[in-house]
């Protein structure tokens, strides 16, 4: 699972200007930022829960080797289950929440804004629905396999440890930073774009 690569779409595109943009250009572009923000979420989601279903899948196998004694890889199905639900759940909400092509510019503009805000949510609270709990669901996986070991491997298993852990955790760091600068350098300066925007349709 690589939630960067929703960080990575947005990285191909141009860089938004905010408030600095100018007002013709907001408008001209809106509709295509519009679609092109609905198929990355979309893309983002259906890959997240495939790949989630994939690596219980694979954690269920290494669970049924093991037998009744694996049974701590049951957690890790658990841990890493709910974070698969969630993508079904932003895909729920999606749909629930959608609106038609024939809705009101406004009505539009509101929806991506309320995207915008939710997305901005997610990325800036990664730790706590994402990256903590598919690395305790890695951890007690790697950990079921060093703890039945057998005893001549031991300082070898040590030795990969140690190496493994410091790469682990700097994956996982690096993972929160480029989704919180996605927040500072996408999300935020769309969304002063959108609210400059929404200030002129409203404006008498």
């Amino acid at each position: 699972m690589n939630w960067n690569d929703y960080e990575a779409v947005w990285r191909r595109q141009p860089l938004p200007l905010g408030a600095m943009a100018d007002l013709a250009t907001i408008k001209e572009t809106f509709e295509a930022k519009r679609r092109k923000m609905a198929a990355t979420l979309f893309v983002r989601d259906i890959a997240e829960a495939s790949a989630g279903i994939v690596v219980c899948v694979v954690f269920a196998f290494f669970w049924w080797q093991q037998g009744a004694k694996g049974w701590p890889i049951g957690l890790a199905i658990a841990l890493t289950l709910g974070v698969t639900l969630s993508f079904v759940r932003e895909r729920i909400r999606a749909n629930r929440y959608q609106i038609g092509e024939e809705a009101p510019m406004l009505a539009k503009l509101e929806a991506d804004m309320a995207e915008l805000r939710h997305q901005r949510r997610l990325l800036l609270n990664v730790w706590k629905w994402y990256l903590a709990p598919l690395g305790a669901a890695g951890l007690i996986v790697l950990a079921n396999f060093l703890f039945r070991a057998p005893a001549w491997a031991l300082t070898l298993h040590l030795l990969f440890l140690a190496g493994f852990l410091p790469v682990f955790g700097f994956t996982f760091w690096f993972a929160w930073k480029i989704n919180r600068r996605a927040v500072r350098q996408r999300i935020e300066p769309r969304l002063l774009e959108l609210e400059k925007l929404r200030s002129e349709l409203l404006a008498p």
